[in-house]
C-alpha cells in the first residue's frame, strides 16, 4: 500500500464501520453476524468507487415475502453515495443513468425478481448491464440521436449495486455478488421499526462521515491489494477484493472479521446456490451414484439419483412451471454443459451390459468436470459406497424406464439394478 501520512488513524475507520454496523442492527435482522460485517464494508466501498477497479454486487435474497429484504435496502440507501432506488428499469434507461451523474451512483434495486423471475423473461440487456457493471471501463453500446439522425455512441455500466428480491438470480449475476439470504424473524428477533422521517436524516449523518472518511483512504485504497483467505480465487476474489481493502484500510478487528465473513460466505453461497444445479448434480453422481463404478446405464442413475432424500431430483422443475422427476433428457441436458476431457460435450454413450447396449454415463467421460467443478471428494466408507452404488462391469441389460420403481428406495433401487461381476 502507499503511504498516506495524512490518512486518518485506523482507530477512527474501526470505530466508525462500528456505528455503521449497530446502525444496520437497529433496524435489519441478517441471518449472521458475517452478514452484518459485508454489507457495512459494502456500504463503505460504495463510497470509494473511483479508487477501484472492481465492484461487488449485493444480494439480499429470501424465499418469502416479509423476510426484510426491503428494508436492508433502505437502510443501505441512507448509507451509500448517490443513492437512487428503483423497482424496474430498462437497460438503455440504466446506462443512460449511470452516464449522467456527475459521479458514480450507487443502485438499488428491489423486487429484482420481477426483473429475473420465471414470469419475467430473460431480459438480458439488464443482465448485461449487472454483469459487465462490476469491472471499471465497461461500457455499453447504444445509438443515440433524434428520429433517423442516430449515431453510435458508448456508455458506462460501472457503479455499484445492491439487488433485493425473492428466489435467486443468474448465476452470472450471483457469481459477482456478495448474497446474503434472509428469512422471517424469529419470535425472540426484535429489531427498531424504522421511520424515515426521523431515521433517515440519521443515516445520511453517518453516510456523510463515511463520505469524509474515505477521502482520507483514497490513495492507499487505489494502490490495496488485501491479501486473500485461502483458497479464494478467481471471481470471488474479484467481489471480496475491494471489501477487504476497506476492512484493511479501516483497521481495528475489521481485517480479521472481513475475512471470516468472505469464506463464510462463499460457503454458503457454494452450498446454497439454486443456480449451480449442474455442479449439484455433478457432485451427486460423483459421490452418490458412480461411486467408483466406470459406467453407468441412464436408468440406474436416475433410479440412484430419485431415491436421494437431500436432493432435488425427484421433484425438479425443468421447464421453469411444472414439477416433475429428472428424466433422461433432463440430465442429457445438464450434462451437456460440461465437456470431457477431450473437450467435448458430455453425452449419453451406448454401453454394453450382457446382450443389451442401453444408452449411459462413462465414468472417463466425467472426471474432468468433476475435477473442475466439484467440492474435494468426502471420506466415504467402503459400505456406503457399495450399498449405494448400482455396479456396471459386465452388468445385465437396464431398462431404460424406470418408471415401475420410481418410488422405491434408492437402497432398494440400487440393489435392482446390481450386477453381478
Amino acid at each position: 500500500m502507499t503511504d498516506t501520512t495524512d490518512a486518518a488513524p485506523s482507530n477512527e475507520g474501526a470505530a466508525l464501520l462500528d456505528e455503521v454496523e449497530a446502525f444496520h442492527r437497529r433496524f435489519n435482522v441478517f441471518p449472521t453476524e458475517h452478514a452484518y460485517v459485508a454489507v457495512t464494508l459494502w456500504d463503505a466501498h460504495a463510497h470509494l468507487m473511483d479508487a477501484l477497479d472492481g465492484t461487488a454486487r449485493l444480494a439480499f435474497l429470501s424465499p418469502e415475502p416479509g423476510s426484510g429484504k426491503s428494508r436492508a435496502l433502505e437502510i443501505v440507501e441512507t448509507l451509500t453515495p448517490r443513492a437512487a432506488t428503483t423497482v424496474n428499469a430498462s437497460a438503455n434507461a440504466l446506462f443512460r443513468f449511470v452516464s449522467a451523474e456527475d459521479s458514480t451512483p450507487t443502485l438499488l434495486f428491489d423486487e429484482i425478481d420481477t426483473v429475473f423471475g420465471p414470469k419475467a423473461g430473460g431480459n438480458e440487456e439488464v443482465r448485461g448491464f449487472l454483469n459487465s457493471g462490476y469491472r471499471r471501463g465497461a461500457k455499453s453500446l447504444r445509438c443515440v440521436g433524434d428520429g433517423s439522425d442516430q449515431k453510435a455512441g458508448f456508455f458506462p455500466s460501472f457503479c455499484a449495486v445492491a439487488m433485493a428480491g425473492l428466489g435467486s438470480l443468474p448465476d452470472t449475476i450471483l457469481t459477482r455478488s456478495v448474497i446474503i439470504r434472509m428469512r422471517k424473524k424469529a419470535p425472540n428477533e426484535k429489531c427498531e421499526p424504522y421511520r424515515r422521517r426521523v431515521h433517515e436524516k440519521q443515516g445520511h449523518a453517518l453516510r456523510d462521515r463515511l463520505a469524509d472518511w474515505t477521502v482520507t483512504i483514497h490513495d492507499e485504497i487505489a494502490a490495496a491489494w488485501p491479501e486473500m483467505p485461502e483458497g479464494v480465487t478467481d471471481r470471488p476474489a474479484d467481489v471480496w477484493e475491494p471489501l477487504l481493502a476497506v476492512a484493511d484500510a479501516a483497521g481495528g478487528h475489521w481485517p480479521e472479521r472481513g475475512r471470516a465473513a468472505c469464506i463464510a460466505l462463499i460457503k454458503a453461497a457454494q452450498e446454497g446456490d439454486e443456480a449451480s444445479l449442474g455442479v449439484r448434480l455433478l457432485t451427486d453422481l460423483r459421490d452418490k451414484v458412480f461411486c467408483g463404478a466406470d459406467r453407468m446405464p441412464t436408468a440406474a442413475i436416475l433410479e440412484v439419483l430419485h431415491g436421494l432424500d437431500d436432493a432435488p431430483w425427484a421433484d425438479l422443475s425443468e421447464d421453469g412451471q411444472t414439477s416433475k422427476p429428472l428424466t433422461a433428457r433432463g440430465l442429457s441436458k445438464l450434462l451437456s454443459q460440461y465437456a470431457r476431457p477431450d473437450n467435448k460435450p458430455i453425452k449419453p454413450r451406448g454401453i454394453r451390459v450382457g446382450s443389451g447396449t442401453p444408452k449411459g454415463y462413462y465414468a472417463e467421460d466425467l472426471r474432468d468436470a468433476w475435477a473442475r467443478y466439484c467440492p474435494p471428494t468426502p471420506e466415504k466408507s467402503a459400505t456406503s459406497a457399495t450399498v449405494a452404488t448400482p455396479q456396471v462391469n459386465g452388468a445385465e441389460p437396464v431398462a431404460e424406464d424406470p418408471s415401475e420403481s420410481r418410488h422405491a428406495s434408492a437402497e432398494t433401487d440400487a440393489r435392482q439394478l446390481r450386477i453381478a461381476g
